[in-house]
């Protein structure tokens, strides 16, 4: 008969080892699912669209959002710590709006290993660590941009583009739309295409101002983000010069569907931020729930262009007037 001390031991270990293979099965079929939706900041209107979005999403699924991000767009190492933290936070899935198509891609690679599948959302992000990408074609904006610039002016004049940012793929896909169209146009003059106006209000508002001081004679412009569209706003208004420049930006917040009413702006391109968080979130928790089923990889949620004229059709006012206030209260 084996010695007690030895029964002892071998009824621990099986006790062990079940205890063990209950950790690989995972949480309760009936555990509310946790995703966190990482922005690429928090203060702009388009990241509150993409907020509310995700939480619709959240309310018909039945998942709780964790939404957390850096203050503002160009904190990369914030960004990176927030999903860390997530990963430490042993979340079910991840939304990402990845800051740097190249910097955050060791972060997503660390949370497939660790068994966190991650959605990226409004910009794109390299390599295949990434279950999907869900997105504006941020290029076509910039043609649509460029297009909309070239009919306000008549097909001929001088123009200028403000930059955002080196290394944000859906700003840098929209400057490199928008100057490829205009390359198609010989009798429109590119003035300055190397200026960037950051991602705050002040900043692009400074850098307009310095271009249009610069530029006196310039009759376009075009911004492709809410912040410089917003700052170059300001510095035309504090000239003398809005409504006489021709003026393309791009995304919607109140102030700028203001610009658009006064014909300070003759368009806006814009997304559907909206359903960007909304779709984030059913891909990741429908993938999360049923890993046999292998999401999109690519899935376009549209642009248009807002103008004057057709800012009050249903289909357009809904894109710039997305229901924040119904889903974040």
């Amino acid at each position: 008969m084996m010695p007690w001390f030895m029964r002892c031991s071998l009824f621990i270990c099986v006790v062990l080892a079940v205890c063990a293979g209950c950790g690989d099965a995972g949480p309760p079929a009936d555990e509310r699912l946790s995703i966190a939706v990482i922005p690429m900041g928090t203060t702009h209107e388009f990241w509150k669209s993409i907020h509310a979005g995700a939480e619709k999403a959240a309310g018909e699924l039945d998942v709780e959002i964790i939404w957390k991000g850096p203050q503002v767009e160009d904190d990369r190492a914030a960004q990176i710590a927030v999903v860390e933290d997530m990963i430490a936070r042993r979340v079910d899935g991840i939304v990402l709006a990845p800051l740097d198509r190249t910097g955050l891609r060791q972060v997503v690679t660390e949370a497939r290993m660790a068994g966190i599948p991650t959605v990226a959302i409004d910009s794109g992000l390299e390599g295949e660590e990434h279950l999907s990408f869900v997105a504006t074609d941020n290029r076509k904006g910039g043609v649509l941009g460029a297009q909309r610039l070239i009919k306000a002016l008549g097909g001929k004049g001088k123009v200028i583009l403000i930059r955002v940012m080196v290394g944000a793929e859906s700003t840098m896909d929209r400057e490199e739309g928008f100057l490829s169209e205009i390359a198609k146009h010989t009798e429109i003059e590119v003035l300055s295409d190397n200026q960037y106006g950051g991602v705050t209000t002040e900043t692009a508002y400074q850098v307009g101002e310095n271009l249009l001081n610069r530029f006196p004679n310039v009759d376009g412009i075009f911004c492709p983000n809410e912040s410089t569209t917003f700052g170059m706003l300001r510095a035309l208004t504090d000239s003398g010069k809005a409504g006489q420049v021709k003026f393309v930006g791009f995304d919607s917040s109140e102030k700028l569907i203001a610009g658009l009413e006064q014909g300070h702006l003759q368009g806006l391109v814009v997304q559907n931020p909206f359903q960007m968080g909304e779709l984030g979130v059913k891909t990741v928790v429908e993938y999360v729930r049923d890993p046999t089923k292998q999401p999109v990889k690519r899935i376009d949620t549209g642009v248009a262009v807002a103008t004057p004229e057709n800012m009050n059709d249903p289909k357009v006012a809904a894109l710039l007037r997305p229901p924040i206030d119904e889903y974040l209260k």
